[in-house]
This record gives structure tokens, sequence and C-alpha cells, in this order.
């Protein structure tokens, strides 16, 4: 089967699941990145030669001769028009350099002979063939490329997607701000709430992490085999490379520079942005279950989906399926991100080889996350709240209201109102580990020698009437 043409794919995110996980596959593929590296290299290329705003847009290096308009237009074309023959040319450079940076040179500098006859009324290409990769080591391209990408799949798909489902989220807990809910804590009956304000919880968190995300760092490095620029100095000690470096990064790559490493980039960045997604990730798991026990309980019913089928055999049921593929799929992206993050900010001395492995996985972190949201976004349009239920769960539970009650009268106890003493005790001895009916409740209340204003408050009170201000909560932003 490995023979099989075209390729099947070994992971669900490339087979499966590809439709919801594709638009990840322009910036965290393989072609993604070599497309980057692609970029970095000819950016730096048109740099040293046609110069920047403070040397007067002089070339860098003596001997050179700024590149024309055409010039620059076709080299940027070997990214605009990076496709398949490209993708595939690669690879047969990779083949065999055995280095995929390398093959990344050996195409740029094919390409670039075959730029002759497209541009015979230029200056031909070849003679800068040195200049491609110049005073550059591999991972000074690798850290831009995967910043780069990254930054474009994390901005332009990931943070989308899951302001979608935000979105979505605060348009819920909006509609449902005042349908009453008996709330759950340790799984039995507790102090009533409404159903938007437990939603509007999930917005609150939800919007910090992408506060986080705002602010979030994407770093790079440009200064050579350990971080000295020793052979751009050694080729040219009239330069200031290290301002060339941040100008580079900063304004050309679009990065924020790091200007102190050893031959890698310290990931420290790449790190903080995982461990951020991973703890989106585990809000959204916290969501996901939660929808799915308030879907078990009947707080949420689900719209049946025409032709689908809940059950091989019980054709009655109607699966909480995108909700369950969501914690599946949180699950697998924390394993991911969170092992990349503890991973990646270690090497041993100036460099070694695990994080060159390890990042090849960033896209299946990141992938198992988007399509997880994509099932949390599906699953949540899915469903519609059961009124008629929740009115039943509240009504079965009137001794949800000894809280206010035994709270109305400590307050009386500290006015010196008789038969106040031990108010917490009165109610428990009443109420607990007991099914207590309206009628009991209202007895109570008489029985009680408070204040006629608040006795009636208390009287007006039921468990669909206590949610105290959790409809007004529902406005809160992060």
């Amino acid at each position: 089967m490995s023979t099989i043409e075209p390729a099947i794919a070994l992971s669900p995110l490339d087979g499966r699941y590809r439709p919801q996980t594709a638009p990840l596959v322009d910036f965290l593929s393989e072609a993604g990145l070599n497309r980057e590296r692609v970029a970095i290299e000819v950016e730096w290329m048109i740099l040293l030669t046609n110069g920047y705003e403070s040397n007067g847009f002089r070339p860098v290096l003596p001997g050179l001769e700024p590149l024309r308009e055409p010039q620059i237009d076709y080299l940027r074309s070997l990214v605009s028009d990076f496709d398949n023959t490209s993708i595939a040319q690669l690879a047969e450079f990779e083949a065999h350099t055995h280095h995929d940076v390398k093959a990344v040179e050996y195409f740029i500098d094919r390409r670039m002979e075959e730029a002759d006859e497209q541009l015979s009324r230029d200056p031909s290409l070849t003679h800068l063939e040195a200049l491609v990769h110049f005073g550059c080591t591999s991972e000074d391209i690798n850290n831009i490329a995967y910043a780069r990408a990254v930054k474009a799949a994390i901005e332009r798909v990931w943070i989308p997607r899951l302001q979608e489902l935000v979105n979505e989220l605060t348009t819920m807990s909006q509609e449902f701000r005042s349908i009453p809910m008996l709330a759950m804590t340790h799984g039995q009956p507790a102090t009533p709430t409404t159903l938007g304000k437990e939603l509007a919880v999930y917005v609150y968190r939800l919007n910090r992490q992408l506060k986080h995300l705002e602010q979030q760092e994407y770093l790079g490095k440009w200064n050579g085999a350990t971080g000295t620029f020793g052979a751009s100095l050694a080729a040219n000690d009239q330069v200031n490379w290290i301002e060339l470096s941040r100008l580079f990064v900063s304004e050309r790559m679009g990065l924020d520079w790091n200007p102190l490493t050893t031959q890698i980039e310290s990931h420290d960045w790449q790190a903080e942005l995982y461990s951020t997604i991973a703890h989106t990730n585990r809000i959204l798991h916290n969501l996901a279950v939660d929808m799915w026990m308030y879907i078990s309980r009947g707080v949420f019913a689900q719209v049946p989906v025409t032709g689908a089928t809940g059950s091989s055999t019980m054709p009655h049921k109607v699966n909480p399926i995108r909700f369950e593929n969501a914690e599946a799929n949180l699950e697998m992206s924390c394993a991911i991100l969170e092992s990349l993050a503890s991973t990646l900010v270690e090497s041993r001395w100036q460099r070694d080889l695990t994080d060159s492995s390890t990042q090849r996985n960033i896209g299946s972190g990141i992938g198992h996350s988007l399509l997880a949201i994509d099932n949390l976004l599906t699953g949540l349009r899915g469903i519609h709240p059961n009124t008629l239920a929740m009115s039943q769960e509240l009504e079965g539970n009137w001794e949800v209201l000894g809280e206010p009650i035994q709270t109305a009268m400590r307050a009386a106890a500290l006015e010196n109102r008789p038969g106040m003493e031990h108010p917490y005790e009165q109610v428990k001895e009443l109420m607990r580990g007991k099914a207590i009916s309206k009628e009991q409740v209202e007895e109570f209340i008489r029985s009680l020698a408070l204040d006629p204003e608040v006795k009636e408050r208390l009287a007006q009170l039921t468990p669909a009437t206590y949610t105290g201000l959790a409809d007004k909560l529902v406005d809160f932003e992060a």
C-alpha cells in the first residue's frame, strides 16, 4: 500500500480531517517552510545589493551593482510562483545534499541560471550566486522561516477561528443570559445561575488568552554560525553587521529581533506561544466536557442532522460526537505543544539538532487544536437550551434556597432579632440530604422573626428567580 498513488495519508490531519486543517498547510507544511526559506534568501540578497534607507540604498558590499526592477521581480517570483515544480525540484536537490537549507541554496542557484533567457536585456543573475546564503548558517534561515510560518498560521488561521468560536459563545451568552439553570458544585445541586452567565465565563477566559496572543513576540536571529557575525566580519569589517541584522529581521522579515544567541534562536518565544495555546486548549477542553455533560443532563438538546447515524444499533441516539472529537483533539494538541514548549528551550552548548526534529511537529500540534475548535463550533451551532428540563430541575430542588434564608438570618442575628441563633445549623437541620417542597420552605420562612420586608423578599424567591446578578455579569469583558 505504500506505493499507491496518490499517497495515502498516515496522519488523520492529512487524511480524514484534511478539509478542516487544510488552511494550515500553506504555512506549516514542509512546502510552506521551504517557500519561506526561499523568501528569506531572496530578500537577504536584495538587501545586500540594493541597500537600505540609512545607507542611501547603496550596495552593502563592494563589487555589487544594484539589482534592476525586473531582476528583483524575478527573484521574488521564486516565492510568489512557488508551486509543485518548485517543490519537486527542491526534493531532488535535498535527495543529493541530505540538507534542507543547502537544497534551497542550490534551488535558487538553478533558478538564477534559468533567469538569463527571461532577463536577456538585463545583466545576468548568475554572477550573484556567491551572494546566495552569504554570511549565513542554516539556522539563520530556519529560525526566521519557522517564526514567519508560525506567525502567519497563528494570526491568519488559528486566531480567527478561535475568535469565531468566542463570538459564537458571546452570542449564546447574551441570548441565554436570563435563562435560569440549576448550578452543580461537586456534582450536587447548588445556588442557581443562568445559562448565559456560565457561557460568559468561557468568553471571559478565552478573551484573556487572546489578549496574551496579541502581545506574543515572534523572535528571529541573524548572526551566523555561533551568533558572533564572525564570517560576515571576516568578509568585510566596514559593515555594521549588527545593525544590518536588526534591520533585516525586524523591518524586512517582520519579526522581533533577538541580538544575542548561540547558533540557534533560543526558542523561548515558541515555548511561550505553545504554552499559551496549550492553556487555551485546556479551557476549550473544559468547555467541551461541560457541554457534553449539559447535553447528558438535558440542559441542552441536540438538533439531529438529517441522514446522520447516532448509533449503529440504537436508532434513537443523537450522540454529542462534536464535543467528544474536540476533547480528544485538544488532548492530542496539548501533548504535542506542551512537549515542544518544554524541550525546545534546551540546547547542548551552542547547538544540537533535537530542535530540528521536534519543530517538524508544530503543524500537528496546532492542527489538532484547529480541528477541535472547528468541532466545538459545529457542536455549539447544533444545540439549543432545553428550558423545560431546566425548569423541572429547578422546581425539584427547593433546598437550594437554604443559602439565602440562612444568610438573611445571619444579618438578622446582627440586629439581635430573636430565634436567629445558629442560622446555618437550623437550615442544615431542615434541608440537608432531604427533598424539600415549596410549601416546607414557605412555612419555614413564615416561622422566622424576620423584618417583614426581608421575609417578603425571601417568600418571593424560587429556585428559578434566585440567580443573583448573573444576568448583569454576562456583560463583563476581559
